[in-house]
């Protein structure tokens, strides 16, 4: 079996953004990645927000998920750094191995004030990320190293 891909998802807080983007990969890959989030001053915990679409959306278990720092994962190798937020970008560290660095540029749904909208900026954000995310996907390369930590006789169509 290939060795799985690795991906590091990065935001400021790690409480909204990049948790819905590491939940949404690992989902959509069936578990075929190895999938971490971070962020540059994460918050103490995960916005409800974001846990609430997750499970009623799209069925995700968000028990696991905790905001953590990004000097957490420095010295790690990934194939892919993906920023999800421009503070994030401008303040990625170098990581070795010389990761692809992608960056999908999102507003901070928790600066919304009002409750009804901040809700519509937590979903459009949601969507958002699983568009691109089954995009990126799609991408020859990707799909290669996803069908291939899949095992033989096991690939996803």
């Amino acid at each position: 079996m290939a060795e799985r891909l690795r991906v590091l998802f990065l935001c400021t807080g790690n409480a909204a953004r990049s948790q819905m983007a590491e939940a949404l990969l690992r989902h959509l890959s069936k578990d075929r990645a190895e999938v971490c989030s971070a962020g540059s001053s994460p918050q103490p915990a995960v916005h409800p927000l974001a846990r609430s679409i997750l499970e009623q959306r799209y069925g995700i278990d968000t028990a696991d998920l905790r905001p953590k720092s990004m000097r957490d994962f420095l010295g790690q190798r990934f194939d892919f750094i993906i920023t999800v937020c421009d503070k994030a970008a401008e303040a990625c560290p170098v990581f070795p191995g010389d990761p692809e660095r992608i960056h999908w540029s999102f507003e901070d749904p928790t600066t919304v004030l009002d409750a009804d909208a901040q809700g519509r900026a937590f979903e459009h954000i949601a969507t958002g990320l699983a568009g691109r995310l089954r995009i990126w996907m799609s991408l020859p390369d990707i799909r290669q190293r996803l069908d291939a930590a899949s095992g033989p006789g096991l690939q996803a169509g």
